[in-house]
């Protein structure tokens, strides 16, 4: 089967640093923080440990009329949001009718999520238990279910070439984007709608994270609480949110004369067959997907200049990631973590740091590290830090890593 080139046509998001790829992005370069208090009643009731929040930045119920809003978890409404963003900076318009702008039967979907819609499975059920089965919604179902984000945009952009919903914890956005590129390569869509998407703040994630010991616990400072590679970083700070990407053949968007951002030019999936929450102690898996999706771009590792990376601010987890880092491609290239200032997305994180990435790309400048003032010498690597770096890339990586022992890895490369 011969090699396929995937570029990017559009991008969507809504984030805690904004509502569009543009505020989060600019948000991003001037160093801005989307990690809030939260002030929850629930957060004391429950006596929770962690009192931080990544929230969005604008809220759904801006965006969407009120019949839409009832009928969606909070998760498909952002997915909805960073979709129809994206296709429009694709230069698409929704079906109306007969009139289509892309073949239905060549357009697919692939978005993620990690969490889905524990929410309204809690919420319904707590209906069910104190008003009885007629007060229980019909749509409780599809409000719950995983795959619920990509089928409502398949269904919204009549997209009939397949839809598919990865769930793989903190790796389901990068994967969505992975499942994308495949489906061009496999010949079976011209364009997919490919990315992630979480909204899951709630009591019963942030304690189970909490359980967990993973969750930052500088609740004084919510400004200074995501701190990846730096020494004294203690955790993450949960967040939500959803970034989309329109996938395309190349000769298709050039055919239609679309502006590229660049090229999603190579994936790479693995796991790590270890631990349900922890990596593998020599990071095997992450080295082998981080190499796969070299490989598949067709490039060396002496091309990546810059790696946009998964950092979550946890002790083990970062200096892994780095470890994993100069092995795959060395200690040559320059990284960025914007979870420290967009708090960690689950299934959205690795969508929208992989627009963070092709942005960095196509504008020649790397984001900074919030709060990274002590490096931890186990690293090893160069992390932006202070101030926005300008450098000029040919190729990126963006890494995404799951609990279960999930890896993915992209290659981007310059249009």
């Amino acid at each position: 089967m011969s090699r396929v080139d995937v570029v990017v046509t559009g991008m969507g998001a809504t984030t805690p640093l904004g509502g569009d790829v543009a505020s989060t992005w600019d948000g991003l370069i001037a160093g801005r923080n989307g990690i809030r208090t939260n002030d929850a009643d629930w957060v004391s009731r429950f006596e929770l440990p962690s009192r931080l929040a990544a929230p969005l930045a604008v809220e759904p119920s801006e965006v969407l009329p009120r019949v839409q809003l009832r009928r969606l978890d909070r998760c498909e409404q952002v997915a909805i949001i960073a979709a129809r963003q994206a296709w429009a900076d694709a230069g698409f318009e929704l079906p109306t009718g007969e009139s289509q702008s892309v073949d239905p039967d060549r357009l697919g979907v692939a978005i993620g999520t990690g969490i889905g819609g524990p929410v309204t499975l809690l919420d319904q059920d707590d209906v069910l238990e104190n008003q009885g089965l007629r007060k229980v919604s019909p749509l409780t179902v599809p409000m719950l279910m995983p795959n619920g984000p990509a089928a409502h945009v398949s269904i919204e952009l009549m997209a009939r070439a397949g839809v598919h919903s990865p769930a793989s914890a903190c790796a389901s956005g990068a994967e969505g984007l992975a499942t994308g590129w495949q489906m061009i390569q496999n010949g079976r869509a011209d364009v997919v709608v490919a990315g992630g998407a979480e909204a899951c703040i709630a009591p019963i994630t942030v304690a189970g994270f909490a359980q967990s010991r993973t969750l930052s616990l500088r609740n004084d400072e919510p400004e200074r609480a995501s701190r990846p590679f730096d020494i004294h970083r203690d955790g993450f700070v949960l967040g939500e949110g959803a970034g989309v990407l329109v996938l395309e053949r190349e000769d298709h968007a050039r055919a239609r004369g679309a502006r590229i951002y660049g090229r999603l030019a190579g994936a790479g999936i693995t796991s790590d067959a270890y631990h349900i929450t922890g990596n593998h102690p020599e990071g095997i898996g992450q080295v082998n997907a981080i190499t796969e999706a070299i490989r598949t771009a067709g490039i060396s590792p002496e091309d990546v200049g810059h790696v946009n990376a998964h950092a979550t601010s946890t002790v083990v987890g970062d200096i892994g990631e780095a470890v994993a880092i100069r092995r795959a491609i060395g200690d040559h290239v320059v990284l960025t973590a914007p979870k420290s200032s967009l708090g960690h997305l689950v299934g959205g994180a690795g969508a929208v740091e992989s627009i963070v990435t092709l942005l960095s790309i196509y504008h020649g400048i790397i984001p900074a590290t919030r709060n990274l003032e002590n490096q931890d010498p186990k690293v090893g690597l160069d992390v932006v830090a202070g101030e926005p770096r300008k450098m000029e890339i040919v190729a990126a990586v963006n890494d995404s890593f799951g609990f279960g022992g999930h890896n993915v890895a992209l290659a981007f490369t310059a249009a």
